[in-house]
């Protein structure tokens, strides 16, 4: 497999060590974690996912202590699994994995359509950390603008820019514009199939590796037709914060809302009821961001 980690890579033995462990005795990460369970190791199963796909290693006390009760259980010598843990410099970052950015958006998703061939490689050269969305629902019922500030890390040299697309409910090509606060602006360009608008978004300058910056953009429609029942984001990789703002006309109120998660496009989702404020706003801040679609679904009055 192209995107297979290499074996002889320090970076990823254990990764490569733990997954082959796994195959070789035919057993799931849900056997795993009940196992871990079994000796006071609470370790969630998209925790040991990481592991295998080496998008994150143990680190914590208790993240050591189950490396440690794995290696009888998966037939392994003990050591054999923490000798291969390496300290990581700080702002170390994961590498990219177009089959974990696949597993969050599906097959042939509107962005995949958006972006075509270039889709296994979105952003593959930066992390995003933190991401602040500010949305506004116009007195038509219809998301009009989309307010963003991402920080991210540059996951290697000579990182130029952040690839960004957004599906809008009603739009046309030209009845949409993306700007950015200063500097140049970005390239744009409209799909509309998927009712996509894609954005090249400059950074400041080119940014070596583990260097970070942060970006704001605002994306608007003129379209005056159509209704929005919902925002998401889709995450590919776990953010440090993600906080979710909706705002919505004093003439155009829901009559519900909802916070909801899902771990990945096309999955049954868990909803909470969301209340809003005296501004006529909701806001989603996860405690954990953890990779898949966060969102605030909303259902208008007959």
């Amino acid at each position: 497999m192209a995107n297979a980690p290499r074996t002889d890579d320090p970076d990823t033995l254990f990764a490569t060590t733990f997954k082959t462990a796994l195959q070789r005795r035919e057993l799931s990460l849900e056997v795993v974690r009940d196992h871990l369970k079994s000796h006071g190791i609470t370790l969630s199963v998209a925790t040991l996912s990481y592991w295998q796909s080496g998008r994150s290693q143990p680190e914590r006390s208790q993240s050591l202590r189950a490396v440690d009760a794995l290696e009888p259980f998966l037939g392994l010598p003990g050591g054999a699994l923490r000798s291969l843990l390496r300290r990581r410099p700080r702002g170390w970052v994961p590498p990219h994995d177009p089959a974990a950015v696949r597993g969050v958006y599906g097959e042939n998703s509107d962005v995949e359509r958006a972006l075509g061939d270039a889709f296994p490689h979105l952003n593959a050269g930066l992390r995003r950390l933190v991401v602040h969305e500010a949305v506004r629902v116009n007195e038509h019922r219809l998301v009009d603008e989309v307010r963003v500030t991402v920080a991210v890390r540059a996951a290697r040299t000579n990182a130029r820019h952040l690839t960004v697309v957004h599906t809008l409910d009603a739009a046309k090509d030209n009845a949409f514009d993306v700007t950015v606060p200063s500097g140049p602006p970005p390239r744009t360009w409209f799909r509309p199939e998927p009712n996509c608008v894609v954005a090249e978004i400059p950074l400041g300058r080119p940014l070596a590796r583990n260097e970070t910056a942060v970006v704001e953009y605002t994306v608007r429609t003129a379209a005056t037709g159509g209704v929005s029942h919902q925002h998401e984001s889709r995450v590919t990789t776990p953010l440090q914060t993600y906080l979710l703002q909706v705002r919505f006309h004093p003439s155009a109120v829901p009559a519900t809302c909802w916070h909801y998660y899902r771990r990945h496009l096309g999955a049954e989702p868990s909803r909470q009821l969301a209340a809003l404020d005296g501004l006529h706003t909701t806001h989603l801040l996860p405690m954990k961001s953890a990779p898949g679609v966060h969102g605030v679904e909303w259902r208008w009055p007959d």
